[in-house]
């Protein structure tokens, strides 16, 4: 599986209609109704804000809405694209405003269809690693040898706070996590302990 890296957006104009998909990243079910609660606020405008979401470690939670197209031709081909794609914790939306041409039900599935595909070819992605988050503090005489002893694993939000130590934070492949904890006790003589 693999997961996106960042917000997305493709734009495509079908007979006068404008469907703007836009592709966010979900961790979880309760995320993609926020993100989807947004959105409609957002485009009050529009005449619908589709949407269909893919999250968990294989996929298994996802979730649709044609929201007022006719019933199979907006949200089922959209998420049948998005699990087609094998990138998970993620949300589409297609917010779509009326150009006056009825499309008919073959023609809202391939437009939604379609611009889920357009959003998704431009989404940068990456492989999921499952990680696992940090915190400890450590003295100021112990601060550089503990920089230098990370740059050598894969952390990602790395946050410093500098105060009466340095309280570090972040997270680490899982797959690292234990033998940077034994290093960090070592470096410091027993004194670090995530």
């Amino acid at each position: 599986m693999k997961v996106l890296l960042g917000y997305e957006s493709a734009e495509l104009n079908i007979k006068n209609s404008r469907f703007l998909a836009e592709a966010f990243i979900a961790e979880s079910q309760a995320q993609a109704r926020d993100i989807l609660h947004s959105q409609k606020q957002k485009y009050a405008d529009a005449t619908h804000v589709v949407h269909a979401f893919v999250t968990g470690k294989n996929a298994e939670v996802n979730g649709m809405s044609d929201d007022g197209e006719p019933s199979g031709t907006a949200g089922r081909p959209m998420l049948d694209v998005l699990k087609g794609s094998g990138i998970t914790n993620i949300m589409v939306t297609v917010t779509r405003w009326f150009g006056g041409t009825l499309l008919g039900t073959g023609g809202l599935v391939r437009a939604y269809s379609d611009s889920m595909k357009a959003v998704i070819e431009k989404c940068q992605t990456e492989e999921l690693i499952e990680k696992k988050s940090f915190s400890f503090t450590a003295d100021y005489s112990q601060y550089e040898n503990v920089r230098h002893l990370i740059s050598f694993y894969h952390i990602g939000e790395l946050r410093e706070d500098f105060s009466s130590g340095v309280e570090i934070s972040g997270n680490i492949w899982l797959s690292e996590y234990e033998e940077f904890a034994q290093k960090l006790k070592d470096l410091s003589r027993g004194m670090i302990c995530i």
